[in-house]
């Protein structure tokens, strides 16, 4: 795989004076801002059994498409400025958006300075709009926040704000932090992504490159420095409310970030898929753990040999989100057995790897790993070191995918949207222990999850399989492949229903065992769909659809194979077991 390399920058002062600047933002904004490579979209990469995801090229449903056209169709709250974002929108001028909430105190703290520079003549060449989302990342809905709106909006007069009901211009840019920045050229194309404040400074050197319609910021080859990184992070973890480099939630206080470096092939498509994943808030393309001697290494360098693995820095808000669901996420997109290889690209600098900083988080990587083993027949050739060293990418790697959406992309971006179960839960309340078998299969324990959430709590497959009687693809779910020690329970409702001293490898593509754990665990069902006469199976507190039972099992066991789809279930591991509430049941699952 090569990446597409910008043109030659002209090698005049004034312009390279100007791209420092602008490059700076990434320092000085307390934001690095990365993307991924590109090859020719060769779709002959299939994926194996127990790969879930490789050869990935068609998922765009989450990237940047017709930006200027999606904003000029916006509602336009303030009052004297139109009713629509193309009343403000200057199609012959490049745009600079700025998104922003009502409860973020750094947003509302720098509305004046932002309403400032759409008066001022040094931006006559430059759209200043401003974009809200109700709705949707703790923002009001729509109704209460054009009401509150409405009482300050005399503060702003010349300040547009769009509104974006919809939240599907924040989705498709991966924007989970306020406030953020949009720059785009006068076709609407995505020049830069920054995520953190914009310094004065920074905002009158875009708006003297505005002229030139970024050209020189869109084909830098500028690099920003890796103290740029460092300065990131002691800005986000600062309780101070500074200007810059300092990222809120929702409480009106700072992001507790904690960061992690994932490898997982081209850096374009992981970038893209992290920075969609509900509660990280950053995610950043670089390089990392190659040749010591090269310390800041080109893209030219890394694909010649030094050794370094293309990584994204994730930065992840630690109260959102632990490291452990992190993990699951990236491991949903990799496949772990693949040495040096993942979709179309091949060679070292395409290892899958995972490099920490805090050695405290080294032991849940190690048992993020050992559970991976668990799942795969195969080796795991993950790499797990902690971080030796860490270069940004060149400028123009930079938010590639969302600058270039039909650009190469070995990942499913739209999985990002597909929540992962955090770490110990089953959509249920924390179990207390059981002390007999009797009182763990007591139907009481299990019946308090809230149906009406489920939309919420599990993701689009698990609420297809369950709630709707899907199936998913054979031999697609990990847990077909899986044969570790410990219990599987109903995913809706964390009730116990197979164990895995139970199962078997029938070849037919789905978890198979040879009866439940107890027969009053589950409901049979006549199931006359397809033209078929089948046995449904149904769980028992939930109700939710788990598969069919039939009656070509181990004949030297109970004769059945009771079929049912990984979605519908939630393997816990035998060293899980007692913290979850299932401790009555390890020695039944304990191998000898």
């Amino acid at each position: 795989m090569s990446h597409s390399s910008p043109q030659t920058l002209a090698k005049k002062c004034p312009q390279l004076k100007r791209i420092a600047l602008l490059t700076g933002f990434i320092v000085a904004s307390g934001t690095l801002l990365p993307a991924c490579g590109k090859v020719s979209q060769d779709n002959s990469a299939k994926p194996t059994a127990e790969s879930s995801n490789t050869g990935i090229t068609d998922s765009r449903d989450m990237l940047p498409s017709d930006v200027l056209n999606q904003l000029k169709q916006l509602p336009q709250l303030t009052q004297g400025l139109g009713n629509t974002g193309s009343q403000v929108i200057d199609s012959n001028k490049p745009t600079l958006v700025k998104f922003w909430a009502s409860w973020c105190p750094l947003c509302l703290g720098t509305l004046e300075e932002t309403e400032s520079w759409r008066k001022d003549k040094a931006f006559a060449g430059l759209n200043v709009i401003s974009v809200a989302s109700p709705g949707h990342l703790n923002e009001k809905e729509a109704s209460e926040f054009k009401q509150w709106y409405a009482g300050v909006q005399a503060d702003y007069p010349k300040l547009p704000v769009l509104i974006d009901s919809s939240g599907s211009l924040i989705n498709q840019l991966g924007v989970q932090v306020y406030p953020s920045w949009a720059i785009l050229d006068k076709k609407g194309n995505l020049v830069r992504l920054v995520k953190g404040n914009l310094t004065k400074e920074q905002a009158y050197a875009l708006a003297e490159n505005a002229g030139n319609d970024f050209k020189d910021l869109k084909n830098s080859k500028a690099k920003p420095t890796a103290a740029g990184a460092d300065s990131q992070q002691q800005a986000q973890s600062s309780t101070s409310k500074s200007k810059n480099g300092v990222y809120y939630n929702s409480a009106g206080t700072p992001i507790n970030t904690k960061t992690i470096y994932l490898a997982g092939g081209c850096f374009w498509g992981l970038e893209a898929y992290m920075e969609r994943v509900d509660g990280v808030v950053d995610a950043i393309s670089g390089y990392a753990n190659g040749n010591p001697n090269v310390k800041d290494p080109s893209y030219e360098q890394v694909i010649a040999g030094s050794g370094h693995a293309e990584t994204v820095k994730v930065v992840y808000d630690a109260d959102k989100i632990d490291l452990e669901t992190v993990l699951k996420y990236y491991f949903r997109v990799i496949d772990p057995t693949s040495l040096n290889k993942q979709g179309n690209d091949r060679g070292v600098q395409y290892r899958t790897g995972i490099y920490y900083t805090d050695a405290a988080d080294k032991a849940i990587i190690d048992l993020a790993l050992q559970q991976l083993k668990g799942k795969y027949s195969q080796k795991i050739v993950v790499e797990e070191k902690p971080l030796a060293n860490f270069a940004l990418a060149e400028e123009y790697h930079q938010d590639y995918l969302a600058k270039n959406p039909n650009g190469y992309c070995h990942i499913d971006l739209s999985l990002a949207d597909d929540k992962v179960q955090a770490s110990g839960s089953s959509g249920t309340k924390k179990l207390t222990e059981a002390t007999t078998v009797q009182q763990a299969l007591d139907p009481k324990r299990y019946a308090n999850f809230d149906k009406n959430a489920l939309k919420n709590t599990l993701t689009k497959s698990q609420y297809d399989i369950t709630q709707k009687a899907g199936t998913e693809r054979a031999f697609s779910h990990e847990y077909d492949h899986l044969f570790a020690p410990g219990i599987y329970v109903d995913v809706v409702s964390g009730e116990p229903l197979f164990l895995s001293t139970h199962k078997y490898d029938s070849g037919c593509g789905w978890p198979s065992f040879w009866q439940p754990i107890a027969p009053q665990v589950i409901t049979e069902h006549k199931d006359m769909a397809f033209n078929m006469v089948r046995t449904e199976v149904r769980s028992r507190v939930a109700d939710s659809h788990l598969g069919h039972v039939f009656n070509d099992g181990p004949k030297d066991k109970t004769g059945l194979r009771y079929c049912i789809n990984g979605g519908a279930l939630q393997f816990i591991p035998v060293d899980k077991m007692p913290q979850s509430g299932y401790g009555v049941f390890v020695d039944m699952v304990k191998t000898k």
